[in-house]
């Protein structure tokens, strides 16, 4: 017996594809939104592991701030100290120029001439005095220029004619200006000149 069937098939078998479809498509979307939230979820743990790491970066930040405000201000301590030690060892040091410096005028000094004023400022000496000739003071000149172990670079100022005495007897009134070599200084240029004087023969004996 041969059974017909006569019921719409191929509309229950469409309608079963669309079924599916959106089935399909809602199970897509869902599995979607589930990553998209997985992945949200995921991106606020690592912003918020990041604004963690960022504000302990700001307070170690703001930690070395201080730390180097800190060194900065013992830097310039300790340049402070540094420079008061260095004045008051310059101090030191200095405080026998005076000494040096007239005992040197007095054995620099040719006979007929005379200082009347000595002063100091620093390292620059002004001397005003007064000559019996003109080749006097050019002695002075030669003497403190080449011969002297404390005054160097003589600069005549200003020479001129006088009259003194009652026989108004003619004499030259000069002004010049010498720099002192402080002790320190001094000592520098003898330990070059030994090691100089040292290297020299070295240098004959290599040839």
């Amino acid at each position: 017996m041969i059974l017909v069937n006569l019921l719409p098939h191929r509309e229950e078998r469409r309608k079963r594809r669309k079924i599916a479809y959106f089935a399909g498509l809602g199970v897509a979307a869902g599995l979607g939104l589930a990553a998209v939230g997985l992945w949200y979820l995921v991106l606020l743990q690592l912003t918020s592991t990041q604004q963690v790491r960022n504000a302990f970066l700001n307070t170690e930040i703001k930690k070395l701030e201080v730390q180097i405000k800190d060194i900065a201000t013992l830097k310039a301590e300790i340049e402070s100290l540094k420079a008061r030690q260095r004045a008051v060892e310059d101090l030191q040091t200095d405080r026998n120029t005076p000494v040096y410096v007239l005992n040197e005028l007095v054995k620099q000094t040719p006979e007929g001439v005379y200082f009347n004023t000595v002063k100091q400022d620093g390292q620059v000496l002004s001397v005003n005095g007064t000559a019996q000739t003109n080749e006097r003071v050019s002695e002075l000149l030669r003497n403190t220029a080449n011969n002297s172990e404390w005054l160097t670079r003589p600069e005549l100022i200003e020479i001129r004619a006088a009259s003194t005495g009652k026989e108004q007897k003619r004499v030259f009134d000069f002004s010049m200006r010498l720099n002192v070599k402080r002790p320190q200084d001094k000592a520098a240029a003898e330990a070059a000149s030994a090691a100089k004087a040292g290297s020299a023969p070295a240098a004959v004996a290599a040839k």
